[in-house]
């Protein structure tokens, strides 16, 4: 079956075609969604936005870039559509659709019907930045492609392991009641990497999972299984990120929300999500690589921006290994995690009370590793003599759309 997935962000749209197989034999399909086509318009709403696709055909890869003038969410989701809706791509038989925040009524990756885009409508006041951009992409691809099949994945459907005391809050219950609890997010990046695990060989059984990309969150898993994340009620909480706050004291937000006049709920909103994180602590745009050569030069700022962001990955790590009673493995996933290995060297050089420790050269030469065993592979660049594993895993996130889609299109299929 082959399945167009769009995964759209605040600031980008990626789009991808898949060809996805049925499991033989077992529930984890033999052979991973296979990608015929990949896509990217990024920088959205800025003076000027990339487009960047790549096509694979009979072998070879095609790729393309050009800049183009997008000025907003309706013209950048036009842009996609003429590109997907091209003659020379592969067809595609079903739509799914990555879908942050699903509210307190979806619990499952499902069809999209009328009444499921009333709840995602519904659903927007918990993921102001994600929710109301899907809803308007999955609208305007229900009508250019309306014969097809159309579904949402959730980032949240992954953590409903956890147990109720990870994801409830100290609350009265009657906010329980109205949906007000901990989520959790990245949740199709941690599910693609428990299955690449699992068909490389074993799962760790007590294993964090670092996704630091432009949004960050750090997940213990027991046995494969979410047991406890960062990231809460909304993608804002957690450790800090690029554009975003993280945890904050609430009297903090109580203070911003008395500190001012006019809407300052948008305000403070806008704040936490925009204007907060690596970008308000280095004063530079949201650029790790930028902010790591600033760092080099003596900028201040940019230096004490990493060690902050650093500091906060390390200790959800460490407080989630003293919870689990250690750790079998840590996994970086992400732009950040796969790619800057000071990061990764900083996180991990603070957690060596816990038997934890990098193998320097593993770590610095990992982009030539992995180009030599091929992009995508599994690698371990912890030192052999600790029994921790630290490995570089690539986040899936669209292929693991595909495998969830391809299944719900089998399960509707007429037997």
């Amino acid at each position: 079956m082959q399945i167009l997935v769009i995964n759209s962000g605040s600031s980008s749209i990626k789009f991808s075609i898949f060809e996805a197989h049925a499991p033989q034999g077992g529930d984890v399909p033999t052979v991973a969604p296979r990608s015929l086509f990949e896509g990217a318009l990024s920088d959205i709403g800025e003076a000027e936005s990339t487009l960047i696709t790549l096509a694979t055909s009979e072998g070879a890869e095609k790729s393309a870039t050009k800049k183009v003038g997008i000025h907003g969410v309706e013209q950048a989701i036009a842009a996609v559509l003429d590109v997907v809706s091209g003659s020379s791509l592969p067809a595609f038989e079903a739509v799914g659709y990555r879908v942050v925040h699903p509210g307190p009524k979806l619990r499952e990756h499902v069809r999209i019907t009328s009444e499921v885009l009333a709840d995602l409508e519904g659903a927007s006041e918990f993921a102001p930045l994600h929710d109301p951009e899907a809803v308007l992409m999955i609208r305007a691809f229900m009508k250019r492609f309306p014969t097809l099949p159309h579904y949402a994945c959730f980032d949240t459907v992954f953590h409903q392991t956890m147990p109720a005391e990870a994801s409830t809050y100290a609350l009265p219950p009657e906010y329980a009641e109205r949906g007000v609890r901990r989520y959790g997010f990245h949740g199709l990046s941690c599910e693609s990497i428990v299955r690449q695990l699992r068909r490389e060989g074993e799962v760790p059984r007590r294993m964090v999972i670092a996704h630091l990309g432009s949004g960050c969150s750090v997940t213990a898993l027991v046995d494969g299984r979410s047991v406890d994340t960062t990231m809460g009620l909304t993608p804002t909480g957690g450790v800090v990120m690029g554009t975003r706050s993280g945890d904050l004291d609430p009297g903090l937000v109580l203070y911003l929300l008395r500190e001012g006049e006019g809407d300052r709920v948008t305000e403070v909103e806008a704040l936490l999500n925009h204007r907060s994180g690596l970008v308000a602590l280095s004063g530079m745009e949201n650029d790790v690589k930028a902010m790591r050569e600033a760092a080099g030069n003596g900028n201040a700022r940019a230096t004490l921006a990493l060690k902050i962001f650093a500091r906060s990955v390390t200790k959800a790590m460490g407080g989630f290994s003293w919870l689990l009673g250690g750790l079998d493995a840590i996994v970086f996933a992400g732009g950040i995690g796969e790619h800057d290995p000071q990061t990764r060297a900083e996180v991990v050089g603070g957690l060596g009370a816990l038997g934890v420790s990098l193998d320097a050269l593993l770590n610095l030469n990992l982009e030539r590793t992995q180009n030599e065993a091929g992009a995508g592979s599994i690698q371990r660049i912890s030192s052999p003599d600790f029994a921790t594993s630290v490995l570089v895993v690539p986040a899936r996130e669209d292929q693991m759309i595909a495998v969830h889609v391809e299944r719900m299109a089998r399960q509707e299929a007429p037997k």
